[in-house]
């Protein structure tokens, strides 16, 4: 088996918002009515062109006080459902703890992002954003395949 090399991840942005420790934050982004701001360095201002307000937004956190050391853990803390692997859970607790969170954006000013559904905890920092995929058939909307461009084509030789 061969090995990877080591990957740098690069913040692009930081959590700010009113919970302050693992334990004030929501298990999930369904479960939270928290708002924050995501505050993206200035250095990636223009890769936030096209985010609107009521627009859906896939962020990806980098859990900055998670425990890495973990394997296995109570779903939800329930030890009524016995052990699992983390891979088979949204526990925090992994050798790679990155959150995945589904935001809904109520202001876009500067280089600021007032959100609702926070479930991260203040100066999280941010790996990576991303439009929603639309409901349906996985396809994305007119307004996301707009920004995408013309879908990719594959011409295939006949014969």
């Amino acid at each position: 088996m061969e090995k990877t090399g080591d990957i740098r991840l690069t913040p692009i942005g930081v959590m700010h918002c009113g919970l302050h420790t693992p334990t004030d934050a929501p298990k999930n982004y369904t479960e939270s009515a928290e708002t924050g701001r995501l505050e993206i360095f200035p250095q990636y201002l223009e890769a936030m062109d096209g985010i609107e307000v009521g627009q859906t937004l896939v962020v990806l956190f980098w859990l900055h006080e998670a425990r890495r050391d973990l394997l296995k853990v109570y779903p939800r803390g329930d030890r009524s459902r016995g052990l699992r692997g983390v891979f088979a859970t949204r526990s925090p607790a992994r050798p790679n703890p990155i959150a995945v969170s589904e935001l809904t954006v109520l202001g876009v000013q500067g280089n600021h992002i007032e959100v609702s559904g926070v479930d991260v905890i203040d100066t999280t920092p941010i790996l990576d954003i991303k439009s929603v995929i639309a409901p349906g058939n996985g396809q994305t909307s007119e307004a996301e395949q707009g920004m995408r461009g013309p879908a990719n084509t594959h011409h295939h030789k006949e014969g």
